[in-house]
């Protein structure tokens, strides 16, 4: 019913942002990687939503990036996996991290979120990564599909990421690590990178 709301932010905590549109002001639930991106309050912003209708209630979710909104879908189907896991998991691993990770068959980093123990983590996984391997996520550009292999890496980056891995580190905290750093960098020097980056964050 919601694609989106472009309006002034005129709340946020964190947990909540509300977004002003021609006088009526929407709240809408939001992930702590949103909240990072949120403009100053009473400036403009653009959220990408996704309405929850219940027996009970109607909730309003926003997101900052059409990954992330369909990262939370996608882990919302798998069962156990409430709109507030899904936020939670959303809140500590990035959408990118996030497929990464089921990808990589990854469960360990998704334990990281609040409320997501080893078996529904095992779940998550088993649930969608199929789905993902397959291409069934199919968004636009700049979306999960397109940001994977960015993520992920191949050749030195690749490489690189395995040896983190081999450290102790999970791969999706290598990936995230290594995520920003030139492709022509030698496998040496991403891993001194990755490494700074990961202790720093300890």
């Amino acid at each position: 019913m919601y694609y989106s709301l472009r309006g002034t932010l005129t709340a946020s905590d964190g947990r909540m942002a509300v977004v002003e549109c021609g006088g009526v002001g929407y709240l809408c639930t939001i992930s702590l990687q949103t909240h990072g991106s949120l403009p100053p309050l009473g400036e403009q912003v653009m959220l990408y939503t996704y309405l929850s209708v219940r027996e009970d209630a109607m909730e309003l979710y926003g997101f900052a990036t059409l990954a992330e909104r369909e990262c939370f879908k996608m882990l919302t189907q798998v069962s156990g996996v409430g709109a507030k896991v899904a936020v939670a998991i959303l809140s500590t691993l990035t959408a990118d991290q996030v497929a990464f990770s089921i990808l990589a068959g990854d469960s360990k980093s998704l334990t990281a979120a609040p409320g997501v123990g080893p078996k529904l983590a095992q779940r998550i996984v088993l649930e969608l990564k199929d789905k993902f391997a397959k291409g069934q996520a199919e968004f636009s550009a700049g979306s999960l599909s397109a940001s994977i292999p960015a993520t992920v890496g191949t050749g030195n980056r690749g490489e690189a990421i395995a040896a983190l891995a081999a450290l102790g580190y999970s791969q999706a905290e290598a990936a995230a690590a290594l995520a920003d750093c030139a492709e022509d960098l030698s496998v040496e020097d991403l891993i001194r990178t990755g490494l700074k980056k990961l202790a720093a964050r300890l």
